[in-house]
């Protein structure tokens, strides 16, 4: 991974994408999941290989496998998008909760924008709400935060901090495994 990244960035060796795609894909063949995310990136934005969101999936699937967290918020990301898979809102859900509870912020935030549309997960402005709050320093969950207090009661918005507190607890307790 380390060569691949030194090409990648143009460290120490002139910038070649197509260099950087060689070094990720032998590292990423020995389940190196940094590596195999890398090449998810290479392919989702067509750095040295041609663009292609079902070889970015795959990549992107072999690394969210082995708990690299971004791997899986991007895999959340093209399911709830379609791109290199089908549209499929519980398969985004399942892959942004691996990633949420994990500590990832934005999957966290899409979390709640699936309970505050009801995609993949039944509707829920408590749930929304509690997944918006668990990152006090995300500025997209604070501006969802105020735009669904707005639909939701005083005793839910109480209901809603309660289980933040718990996802927080939860978050942290893996965080610490």
């Amino acid at each position: 991974t380390s060569l691949g990244n030194a090409y990648y960035n143009g460290e120490g060796v002139l910038k070649d994408y197509k260099e950087a795609v060689k070094w990720y894909r032998r590292a990423a063949d020995h389940a190196d999941a940094a590596a195999q995310y890398n090449l998810g990136v290479m392919y989702d934005n067509g750095r040295g290989v041609p663009e292609d969101d079902e070889e970015a999936v795959k990549w992107y699937r072999k690394a969210a496998d082995q708990g690299n967290v971004i791997a899986q918020s991007n895999l959340g990301f093209l399911y709830a998008l379609g791109e290199g898979v089908l549209k499929d809102y519980k398969e985004a859900v399942k892959w942004f909760r691996k990633a949420a509870e994990q500590g990832d912020v934005h999957a966290q935030c899409q979390l709640g924008v699936a309970y505050a549309n009801g995609n993949g997960v039944p509707k829920d402005y408590v749930a929304a709400y509690a997944w918006y709050s668990v990152d006090k320093s995300n500025f997209m969950g604070e501006q969802s935060r105020a735009k669904i207090a707005k639909k939701m009661t005083p005793e839910q918005i109480v209901a809603a901090l309660e289980l933040s507190k718990e996802l927080s607890k939860l978050i942290e307790a893996i965080k610490e495994e």
